[in-house]
């Protein structure tokens, strides 16, 4: 079955959402979708951003303007609609997530936690959107696309295979190929306590890996058997060891395994190293 939903980019006038727009635009070339250019902004807080003796702040219909010519520009003939939401930032990208193919953001945002490693909208989405989310962030050879190389991580619970499948269908129509990514960690206790001798826990956990490709990959190569798959296990911190494999990354992927908290979803550990520290952009998959 064609998907036909929509991109879906969040646009709020920054030079990083501005980058996400670009992302955005040739994601929606590769599949072959419309792109949607959504506003979020809440009418107290852009009313407190006009200061007196300055300038007004853009206007919601203004953002989006220069946000959809941008993108016109960047692929002619491409649908591109707007819409505007008067809601928050995290609340409206969530709700459109419903019907989009996938939610783009920027890393960071234009308001007083900008400088932070990554913004707030962006944490938030991600752990809550029901379609994956890509945020865009990373150095600009990475972000442009330049390595045609999509890391895959696998974890040591995957509760599904949806991170891989969008994996390798970015990995497809980039003309590129896939690196399986698994990271362990074998501590003196552990070896003491399960296997006896370090190397033991080790060559245990190189099982366990080459078990966990088999479960996560199999289907996703017999669809697509001429995309070339590259596995790596990895000993060490997971965040760590995807961190370092997104530098040679266009795109690093990787399934949601959120926690639910009193304050709401929340993405795990690995997630949350990525999404500050990937130097490349990130996909989050909701898996299950």
């Amino acid at each position: 079955m064609v998907d036909h939903r929509p991109v879906v980019v969040g646009a709020d006038g920054s030079a990083w959402s501005l980058q996400a727009v670009d992302w955005a635009v040739d994601a929606a070339v590769r599949y072959g979708v419309r792109l949607r250019i959504v506003h979020a902004f809440r009418e107290k807080e852009r009313q407190a951003e006009h200061v007196p003796g300055r300038p007004p702040a853009e206007s919601p219909e203004s953002l989006v303007s220069v946000a959809s010519e941008r993108a016109s520009r960047r692929a002619r003939g491409l649908k591109v609609t707007t819409r505007l939401m008067p809601l928050a930032p995290e609340a409206a990208l969530t709700a459109e997530s419903r019907e989009a193919r996938v939610v783009v953001v920027g890393h960071r945002g234009r308001g007083r936690l900008a400088s932070s490693l990554l913004g707030s909208v962006g944490r938030g989405v991600a752990a809550r959107a029901h379609c994956p989310v890509v945020v865009v962030r990373g150095r600009a050879a990475n972000i442009a696309g330049r390595n045609r190389l999509v890391c895959l991580g696998i974890g040591n619970r995957m509760p599904g295979t949806g991170a891989a499948a969008f994996a390798f269908e970015e990995a497809a129509l980039r003309g590129g190929h896939i690196a399986a990514v698994h990271a362990w960690l074998c501590t003196s206790a552990e070896a003491r306590e399960r296997h006896g001798l370090l190397s033991e826990c080790r060559a245990a956990h190189e099982r366990r890996a080459k078990e966990l490709f088999d479960e996560v990959l199999t289907e996703q190569v017999r669809t697509r058997p001429r995309l070339e798959v590259h596995h790596r296990t990895v000993e060490g911190a997971p965040g760590t060891v995807l961190t370092a494999a997104s530098m040679t990354a266009d795109l690093l992927v990787v399934g949601a395994r959120r926690r639910k908290t009193p304050f709401g979803p929340h993405l795990g550990s690995v997630g949350h190293t990525v999404l500050h520290h990937a130097l490349c952009p990130v996909a989050v998959v909701p898996e299950g």
